[in-house]
């Protein structure tokens, strides 16, 4: 039982034999190491490369297809979805499936390119006379110099790579993040030459907190007629406490006959009047204590404004009444609901 207790729960004895064993010195000399081997490449690609490189995507009249197998394959899908998600046609074209009946989907206006490190993988090989056969314009991203696959392509761009992190040099740890780097680098600079604005960017990422600040609008997200909590200035407080509670507001909204805004009371209110008041409370209207000045927005306005709007100072509140432009009560937006929305 002694020797069992020595040992660390979920342990083994190999691993507490000191024969695996890393150090805080050891873990910063291999980010170093990256660094620097990053650091050749940016000192090393050649910019002209790049920029035909970018204009072949620019241009086509087409989709930029993007190939590759394993590690290399892992980031041509990743560098077609970041140029998806930037609203150019782009598609990852597994090698093998392409020789197998995919290669239907290229034509004669499209762009394929061949992501190698050694430029030597014969899954690619064997799919670009294929590839040529459609007309398709056919482009080698390798790290080798005078590798066989760049020769055989309409283009290609070198990938300086001085080694790989890996002590035996054969792991693709750091030419996999040249690719990488390149590739959403080259995305980014397709995106400043289509000028693409953030509505447009957003309008791809519906889902998402970038696309839903730059979409919704508080007319988007607020509540409205049944859903509203209004009553009249000369009602009496008590007499609305369950409109007050039961609407999930937080508020009543007070208004005129021609649905005009007149204040706003909140549960807040609520209990300062009746510290205040004591048993007065009851003979109190909802328009003697009412706010008669409350922040309010319009229904155009962006919903990620209406966030900063209750946020602001002097002290944050958790609603905004919708007024619109003929300063008709229409709605009401409230904290909750901006957070519940993914805001």
């Amino acid at each position: 039982m002694g020797s069992l207790a020595a040992f660390p729960r979920g342990a083994s004895k190999q691993c507490l034999s000191g024969n695996k064993h890393i150090d805080e010195s050891s873990v910063e000399a291999l980010f170093k190491s990256q660094q620097s081997h990053l650091n050749y490449f940016f000192h090393h690609i050649d910019h002209s490369q790049t920029l035909a490189f970018t204009r072949a995507l620019l241009e086509t009249a087409g989709t930029v297809f993007f190939t590759g197998v394993g590690k290399s394959g892992f980031v041509a899908h990743k560098i077609s979805q970041t140029l998806v998600s930037l609203g150019v046609r782009s598609a990852f074209l597994s090698p093998v499936d392409a020789l197998h009946g995919d290669l239907g989907i290229l034509t004669d206006r499209d762009v394929l390119v061949l992501l190698s490190k050694s430029g030597a993988t014969e899954e690619l090989h064997r799919l670009v006379p294929c590839a040529r056969a459609k007309g398709a314009l056919l482009i080698a991203l390798t790290s080798e110099e005078g590798n066989a696959l760049a020769a055989k392509c309409d283009m290609s761009v070198h990938l300086p790579l001085q080694r790989e992190l890996c002590p035996f040099n054969l792991a693709p740890v750091t030419s996999t993040a040249i690719q990488m780097v390149f590739g959403d680098t080259v995305a980014i600079a397709l995106m400043e030459a289509r000028n693409l604005t953030k509505e447009e960017y957003a309008a791809n990422h519906p889902a998402g907190k970038i696309g839903k600040s730059l979409i919704f609008k508080v007319k988007d997200l607020m509540k409205k007629e049944d859903e509203l909590p209004i009553c009249r200035e000369s009602d009496l407080i008590m007499d609305q406490l369950v409109e007050l509670t039961s609407k999930g507001c937080g508020c009543l909204l007070v208004i005129d006959d021609g649905y005009s805004l007149i204040g706003t009371f909140t549960d807040g209110d609520l209990r300062r009047t009746l510290r205040a008041s004591g048993e007065a409370i009851f003979k109190l209207t909802v328009g003697e204590m009412c706010n008669r000045k409350p922040r309010i927005i319009g229904p155009e306005a962006m919903a990620v404004d209406a966030m900063k709007k209750m946020e602001a100072p002097p002290s944050p509140v958790q609603f905004l009444p919708v007024i619109n432009d003929q300063n008709m009560l229409i709605g009401i937006v409230t904290l909750h609901g901006l957070v519940s929305s993914g805001l």
